[in-house]
């Protein structure tokens, strides 16, 4: 689907240029969805509809009305699946144009409905509000949950591979963890976890998403296709903890005092050590068996994967 534009474009005539919305190949795929989802639609309601209508009016007026309930069902859904290529597109794009539009009229009604200098006072209490770290880390971790989705199609058209209709994964959702961003990704049949587990190819995503490390893990027991993207910007390790220990230690204790006892280590007298009587194999009584101890269940609210 291209559309062709005459306008003056700057710097160039702008004559005989046009912009690729949808490739050819999946147009035509497209189509011949779109035309099989309306043959199987107006059959199936047309039938079904026929016959539930046709117990509360005439046979023949029922009939009529289950074929004309077909016919608008199967328009509507073959235009969805002709327009799904161009609604995927605005998915890909829905929060830049959700933040493009509060702000734009998130301004136009700071401006019509308060006084100027109030406006003013706003503006600059939240230009000041920029100089908080907090709020700093906040908008970065925002631009790159955005960012980080469109390089990550990037990378899957670039280099991961597709199925034969040329359809790529479903980016759903990005949130930022203290480590970068865990992006939620739904494979298309034809891609498995197994292809971006290959040599070499987190390192491209690595690369491609600007970041550091990337690692891929199932995200659902039931469904294969949900697969969890942990994308590494920073080594939260390496920051500075402060720690309360120097609070206990006494102050009138002189600096050069020892850390550790001033005579050698002693070493163990081997007599001192009771001996255990060794096992006879043919004693039969029974040896008590101590409880295992049950293992600390992680929080629900800390994911370690979040700082790594």
């Amino acid at each position: 689907m291209q559309k062709s534009s005459r306008r003056k474009v700057i710097g160039g005539n702008g004559r005989g240029q046009s912009v690729t919305v949808v490739e050819a190949p999946v147009l035509q795929t497209q189509r011949r969805k779109a035309l099989i989802t309306f043959w199987v639609t107006l059959t199936v309601t047309g039938l079904l509809g026929g016959t539930v209508a046709s117990h509360y009016m005439h046979p023949i007026l029922g009939i009529l009305t289950g074929i004309a309930s077909g016919f608008v069902l199967g328009i509507l859904l073959g235009f969805l699946v002709l327009a799904w290529p161009v609604i995927r597109m605005v998915w890909w794009w829905l929060p830049e144009v959700l933040i493009g539009a509060f702000l734009v009229y998130g301004w136009v009604l700071l401006m019509t409905s308060t006084p100027l200098w109030l406006s003013l006072v706003v503006v600059v209490a939240l230009a000041a509000s920029a100089l908080a770290r907090v709020i700093r880390f906040g908008v970065m971790s925002v631009f790159w949950c955005l960012a980080v989705r469109h390089r990550l199609r990037m990378c899957f058209a670039a280099f991961i591979a597709k199925n034969r209709q040329g359809t790529l994964p479903f980016i759903l959702l990005a949130r930022p963890t203290p480590a970068g961003e865990r992006v939620w990704v739904w494979l298309r049949p034809g891609l498995a976890l197994h292809d971006l587990e290959q040599e070499g190819q987190l390192q491209r995503l690595a690369v491609g998403c600007w970041a550091n490390e990337v690692r891929v893990t199932r995200a659902s027991r039931k469904y294969a296709a949900l697969i969890r993207l942990d994308i590494t910007r920073r080594d939260t390790l390496k920051d500075t903890v402060l720690s309360s220990l120097p609070d206990f230690v006494p102050d009138d204790m002189p600096a050069n005092a020892p850390v550790s006892p001033a005579g050698p280590p002693v070493g163990v007298n081997l007599n001192d050590v009771p001996v255990r009587p060794r096992r006879s194999p043919d004693d039969n009584e029974p040896r008590s068996r101590r409880g295992r101890q049950p293992e600390p269940s992680p929080s629900d609210d800390i994911d370690p994967n979040d700082y790594a």
